[in-house]
């Protein structure tokens, strides 16, 4: 097939979308897959004339434009099936204030938040008791994320994060271990524990250096334990829209209570990340997953993968 490998653009996170596309062109060749490289940055103003000439898009986006459904729109435009979640769901996926709220309404736990939509002046005074973390509501690769411990500290990531032109979204800081698990087509894979070894929770370096982290797979939890998670997994992704494919992020508590943080709709896919640990597990390398991931693309397109 003649497959657009999209990825690239101009969010905070674009190199880490370009490192993870070379892995990903890499093995779409090696399937015997034509792939031509589309970099957001200089290709946009030509992305419908190019998703017109190929068979499929293979998508490695993280912020804006990609994970907000614009490029999924522009794609459906010009009648290319494509890799990931139509435009609603991304939408609502990448919205952490919005994706909370429909969570909470289908009675997935989530934790308490607070929604910063703009700047807060000198007398705003927080409703959650520190400490808290303070994260860019439409960021992703936990770029300007932090922990407060006080207002100072508060104040100074809420500042950074407003001067890069995002609004701001604060929860408590949970206790627990941070659990993750994938939707692939109608199941829910084996979840990954992680355990970060660069610093005391998964930020941008546990998540990017090579020795930042262990992730466990499949995570040395209880069945019952397990089973909850992959429910709750299923339970998150249909109720955004997903279709087929997207990553759950929790907090297991002391207690052995699930707290949802978001769900990735675009998660990484380099051959080290944490979607292709989980198909792994059963059975599914690399190639393999991607070539599952077309199908399920196509399915949702309502049209037949070329042989």
């Amino acid at each position: 097939m003649k497959i657009l490998l999209i990825a690239g653009g101009w969010s905070s996170e674009r190199e880490v979308s370009l490192a993870g596309a070379k892995g990903m062109e890499s093995a779409l060749k090696g399937l015997g897959h034509e792939v031509r490289f589309c970099d957001l940055l200089t290709d946009f103003d030509r992305l419908i004339a190019l998703a017109e000439e190929h068979d499929f898009a293979m998508l490695n986006l993280h912020g804006t434009p990609g994970e907000d459904g614009l490029v999924q729109a522009m794609l459906e435009s010009a009648g290319c099936p494509y890799l990931g979640a139509g435009p609603a769901a991304s939408f609502l996926g990448l919205n952490k204030a919005v994706s909370k709220q429909i969570f909470r309404h289908r009675g997935i736990p989530t934790a308490d938040w607070e929604y910063l939509p703009v700047r807060p002046g000198k007398d705003w005074q927080p409703r959650l008791p520190y400490p808290v973390f303070v994260k860019a509501n439409l960021g992703g690769s936990s770029l300007h994320l932090g922990r407060a411990r006080n207002r100072a500290e508060l104040d100074a990531i809420v500042g950074d994060i407003f001067d890069h032109h995002d609004t701001v979204i604060i929860e408590p800081e949970l206790k627990g271990r941070e659990v993750t698990c994938a939707q692939l087509g109608d199941e829910a894979l084996p979840p990954i524990l992680i355990e970060p070894v660069a610093g005391d929770y998964f930020d941008y370096e546990s998540k990017y250096r090579e020795d930042g982290a262990r992730e466990i797979c499949p995570a040395p939890l209880p069945a019952e334990t397990l089973a909850r998670i992959q429910d709750l997994t299923l339970k998150a992704c249909n109720a955004l829209g997903l279709d087929g494919y997207g990553r759950c992020d929790f907090i297991l508590g002391e207690d052995g209570g699930l707290t949802l943080l978001e769900v990735n709709t675009l998660p990484g896919m380099t051959p080290a990340s944490l979607v292709p640990k989980e198909a792994k597990a059963i059975g599914l390398d690399f190639p393999a997953l991607l070539t599952r991931l077309m199908e399920l693309g196509f399915r949702r397109a309502g049209k037949p993968m070329p042989k």
